[in-house]
């Protein structure tokens, strides 16, 4: 598990984003990590990755590793 000050964090929303706003939001953490949120519950849990699992899980999207 990871811990980090998520104080100054700036999140970002995909522009392609459910018209009511529902998604996940990502922000770039201190050491190259990134974290995750729920859009609609920004005080709940971030879920952190180191910057090799990002981009890994980044790698799986654009493969279509996830595709239904």
């Amino acid at each position: 598990m990871y811990e980090a000050d998520l104080a100054g964090a700036v999140w970002k929303k995909s522009a392609r984003s459910a018209a009511n706003g529902n998604c996940v939001e990502v922000a770039r953490l201190s050491g190259g990590r990134v974290g995750v949120r729920d859009s609609k519950d920004r005080q709940g849990p971030v879920l952190i990755f180191t910057p090799g699992e990002w981009d890994a899980f980044v790698g799986g999207v654009k493969d279509g590793e996830f595709d239904l």
